[in-house]
């Protein structure tokens, strides 16, 4: 299994070829567990007030493009909040 800097990197590099499974795996390890899981969407929670939430939706295996660009930027936000903090 790839380790979480590589999928990270491919997120960056193709938004629409992510598998879903591996979206999970990279919100997982940023956010947590699932609010919400066992359906077609996953809910993870964010650590910032405003809009606490990312957003996955299984489509045929896949995840959806531009809910991969939100989790990118809810990721460079995370990071860069945890930067500030050291």
């Amino acid at each position: 299994m790839p380790k979480i800097e590589d999928l990270v990197a491919a997120m960056q590099a193709n938004p629409k070829g992510v598998r879903f499974p591996e979206a999970c795996k990279v919100c997982e390890h940023f956010f947590g567990p699932p609010r919400q899981s066992g359906s077609s969407h996953r809910l993870y929670r964010t650590p910032w007030p405003g809009d606490p939430r990312v957003n996955l939706q299984n489509d045929r295996g896949m995840a959806k493009a531009y809910q991969i660009r939100q989790v990118l930027k809810a990721i460079e936000k995370w990071t860069s909040h945890e930067t500030h903090r050291k």
